[in-house]
């Protein structure tokens, strides 16, 4: 449960979000909706009140505008202790022994193992394709220009 830190009294205005600033003074800043303005908004202080903070306390501005502190709650769930739990004892029950019956011994058949013959695959030979030679055609021989011989460039003796 919250406990009241300071008696207050702030009536709030509709789109300002109230909270306690770093120096414990209750302040008030713009919200930013539906695309307005993003980033810091300006500060105003609504009332003096220079609260001291607790570490692993939260400070808020309660319904009734007073500035009310509970204690933040860490670490998710509680871890519970076991219990010890007393064994109890176990009584072990008797095993009786029964006591073996002869069993009249079956003759074993003598199974008989037939040889198998491997039956020998024949291979397929593989046949080559022929191969037939075309007859070359002999091309017109088109008439061709002597190609100009390009005078040879002279070196450059350093």
């Amino acid at each position: 449960m919250a406990t009241k830190v300071a008696k207050v009294g702030i009536k709030r205005e509709k789109g300002y979000l109230y909270f306690l600033d770093r120096k414990g003074n209750v302040a008030k800043a713009k919200m930013s909706r539906g695309g307005g303005r993003k980033g810091k908004q300006r500060q105003v202080v609504v009332a003096k009140t220079g609260v001291k903070r607790k570490e692993g306390h939260l400070y808020f501005i309660d319904k009734a505008g007073d500035v009310a502190c509970v204690k933040m709650n860490r670490g998710g769930r509680k871890k519970s202790k076991k219990k010890k739990v007393a064994k109890k004892k176990t009584v072990k029950k008797k095993v009786v022994k029964k006591k073996a019956t002869k069993k009249k011994k079956v003759a074993k058949k003598k199974t008989v193992k037939k040889k198998t013959t491997k039956k020998k695959v024949a291979k397929k030979k593989t046949v080559k394709k022929k191969t037939t030679k075309k007859k070359a055609v002999k091309k017109k021989a088109a008439k061709r220009k002597p190609a100009k011989k390009k005078p040879a460039k002279k070196k450059k003796r350093r």
